[in-house]
């Protein structure tokens, strides 16, 4: 296991084996997934088994009972970051784990609380924050609601403004499927009844201008729904995965896998993120181009002849009054220029320019 500083963060430049957890050429896969526990012999290794099963880069824990934090490399090669309690209980706690090459990009980490732990990873063209947390449940005091969202909404403030900044984990929020005067936040492909959690988790994603990616994708409800009661009569979607706004269309999927089994009532959830950067302007991209597709019609074009016609007699009776008959050749081409402009201004106007997405 690996010592932590004083400051809670462990730093390491990405040197070494070179993987790049996020870019333009290919999805990274990231999963989340409330296990109930790892305090149980060998639950650690089923939860790695199934991370390597869906052949996932990153994956959050939620609920992991382990006490103190800290880092440690698993036999198989996987980074655990780790968070829990310091007062000999198991409970609560969240963890992140690490592919094995994924290791070489982490540049921080620091355990924030029981419930909220934070990662930063190095990448290509842009760094990547993830904070795994745990909220309490729907019923829990309402001043323990408070710590915890203030003390979230402290970390995320910490976050440098260009980072793809993930926060996931059971946030034991029910959102439901309306999403009026919420569209930003939302998609319309939510699920379920709400409950109380509901409007926390919806504020928070307004203020800070993050989207619930559960929401935004189409599947059938048992790919949406991320818990079910142990006696089976409830079933919701309370666990969540929410990126910046800005980067919403890098995330190209969110998904149930109900198939990944560790003894927990929770459903691990997947998501794949693929970059996509803004395409940047060349030095002339200011230049407007005339809409001469319109000169196919047979009035634009003679109400073109005859704009440029008038202009130009005008221009010559005006040099004829002037005397300008020696003027310099440059100050000449000068006002032929002006005259075409003119002209296809007020009969062509221009092109309506097309933003790929």
């Amino acid at each position: 296991m690996t010592c932590m500083t004083a400051s809670g963060e462990s730093q390491k430049e990405a040197t070494g084996m070179k993987t790049e957890v996020l870019n333009t050429k290919r999805k990274t896969k990231l999963g989340f997934w409330n296990i109930q526990t790892m305090y149980e012999a060998g639950k650690l290794a089923q939860v790695r088994a199934e991370m390597r099963c869906y052949s996932l880069h990153i994956l959050g824990v939620s609920e992991s009972r382990w006490m103190g934090s800290g880092r440690l490399t698993a036999a198989s090669g996987e980074t655990v970051l780790f968070s829990g309690r310091d007062d000999g209980q198991h409970h609560e706690g969240v963890a992140i784990l690490l592919k094995k090459e994924v290791e070489y990009s982490l540049l921080a980490w620091k355990s924030i609380s029981s419930r909220i732990m934070r990662a930063r990873l190095k990448e290509k063209h842009n760094n990547i924050t993830l904070i795994q947390c745990y909220a309490p449940t729907n019923d829990s005091d309402e001043d323990v609601k408070d710590k915890f969202y203030l003390t979230l909404q402290a970390e995320l403030e910490r976050v440098p403004r260009n980072d793809l900044t993930i926060t996931m984990g059971d946030l034991n929020a029910k959102v439901g499927k309306d999403n009026t005067n919420n569209d930003r936040a939302m998609g319309r492909h939510g699920c379920g009844t709400v409950n109380e959690n509901r409007e926390r988790v919806v504020d928070f994603c307004n203020m800070n201008d993050l989207v619930i990616g559960g929401t935004l994708f189409e599947h059938c409800e048992i790919h949406k729904l991320t818990w079910c009661s142990p006696i089976g009569r409830d079933k919701n979607q309370i666990d969540h995965i929410m990126i910046n706004g800005k980067w919403r269309h890098s995330l190209t999927d969110v998904k149930v896998r109900r198939g990944a089994d560790v003894g927990s009532d929770h459903h691990l959830v997947t998501a794949s993120i693929k970059l996509k950067l803004r395409s940047v302007s060349p030095p002339n991209k200011g230049h407007r181009c005339y809409d001469i597709n319109k000169l196919k019609s047979l009035e634009i074009l003679k109400a073109s002849v005859l704009q440029l016609k008038n202009r130009f007699q005008a221009l010559a009776d005006l040099d004829e009054e002037e005397g300008n008959a020696d003027e310099e050749i440059n100050k000449k081409w000068d006002k032929v220029t002006v005259i075409y402009k003119q002209s296809n201004e007020a009969c062509l106007g221009y092109r309506q320019a097309r933003r790929k997405e």
